[in-house]
């Protein structure tokens, strides 16, 4: 016979077995397992990586094989990584290379046809967007043709080096470089190169102080 005693005791087991499972904890620990293995499957798909890497779900990849990723790096959700070596029938030589301790959080796109080069140490926040290329140049010619279908046009190359904060919003064009310990402040548009130790604001960006 089942006593009230028993019954008590599978009750509070019971709860405690429930609370274990969906608890923030369990379901956070469930969480960064699988983001590690997911890491460790999407490794295999660029060209290198370094010992510590660490890629949130879902990873949007795009010519891997020309990317290059350092140690101890990390990114948050739907990072867009895209090397893109043909468009509409025309072919280009794209490099991304991304140094080591960079940190990049959700909701980043980063393209190329050419080169994009993050120096060590970077912090880049949500939403940012670095490209080095447009669709189509910007000419009176290209304007009749649907942008949709212009030939990717690339004004040169984009480099950011070591130790840059990026901030949220903020779009890097292409043929830019932006010096070592700089501060881009949130929702910037990067157009032209911006000098080491210098605080930056607008759009188009522009100096507000050097450090």
């Amino acid at each position: 016979m089942i006593t009230k005693k028993v019954i008590r005791k599978i009750l509070i087991s019971s709860m405690r077995l429930i609370y274990f499972v969906f608890s923030p904890i369990f379901f956070n620990r469930l969480v960064f397992t699988k983001n590690q293995l997911y890491s460790f499957w999407k490794s295999n798909e660029f060209k290198t990586t370094g010992k510590k890497y660490f890629f949130q779900y879902p990873l949007y990849l795009h010519g891997g094989k020309y990317i290059t990723i350092g140690e101890n790096f990390n990114c948050g959700l739907r990072l867009r990584l895209e090397a893109y070596d043909m468009h509409l029938g025309y072919f280009f030589s794209p490099k991304i290379i991304i140094g080591n301790n960079v940190s990049i959080n959700h909701d980043c796109h980063i393209g190329a046809i050419n080169e994009i080069e993050i120096g060590d140490g970077v912090l880049i926040a949500s939403k940012v967007f670095i490209t080095d290329h447009y669709h189509g140049e910007i000419s009176s010619d290209a304007i009749n043709i649907p942008p949709s279908e212009r030939k990717l046009y690339c004004k040169g190359k984009v480099k950011i080096e070591n130790n840059v904060w990026i901030g949220e919003g903020v779009a890097i064009l292409p043929n830019v470089t932006i010096g070592e310990n700089s501060i881009i402040g949130a929702n910037s548009v990067i157009t032209k190169d911006i000098p080491k130790n210098s605080v930056i604001g607008g759009n188009p960006a522009r100096i507000i102080r050097t450090l």
